[in-house]
């Protein structure tokens, strides 16, 4: 064997122990981050108080938790449900884009109303701005600790 040929054997073992290495840090870091995740308390975007219920159901002063996408209505398969007459099947749908909370009425017969006015396809929201659907009137509220 010549020199170049030797040379050439010793490069692509020292180019594969390079690419072993990255690897390995790659899967560490991953392995690292997905463990960390795991530890971590899930974090709550926001939640609604219920400030006045005149059916009872829910009760005033109770608070929801709210997740990204959380939908409101009097159908049971709703994220939050909301035992009024006056509220549609599917009511309202609650996003979080971005650092902002929005409201979506989803095409109700009544209505949804932020501080008294009437929403319009999307509607931005800010904490301690109160939603109505229905005769439910729930205020929107920063997460807790």
């Amino acid at each position: 064997m010549d020199a170049a040929v030797i040379a050439i054997w010793v490069l692509r073992l020292i180019f594969l122990a390079l690419l072993y290495a990255f690897l390995w840090m790659v899967v560490r870091a991953l392995v690292r981050d997905l463990r960390a995740a795991a530890r971590e308390p899930t974090l709550e975007l926001g939640r609604l108080v219920v400030t006045a219920s005149p059916s009872g159901e829910p009760a005033a002063g109770v608070s929801f938790a709210l997740d990204a996408i959380t939908s409101l209505g009097r159908d049971v398969n709703n994220s939050i449900v909301l035992d009024d007459d006056f509220a549609s099947a599917a009511h309202a749908a609650l996003t979080y884009r971005g650092r902002a909370w929005y409201v979506e009425d989803l095409g109700s017969t009544n209505g949804t109303f932020v501080n008294g006015s009437q929403v319009d396809g999307l509607s931005p929201l800010a904490f301690g701005d109160e939603i109505q659907i229905g005769q439910v009137r729930l205020r929107l509220e920063r997460a807790r600790g």
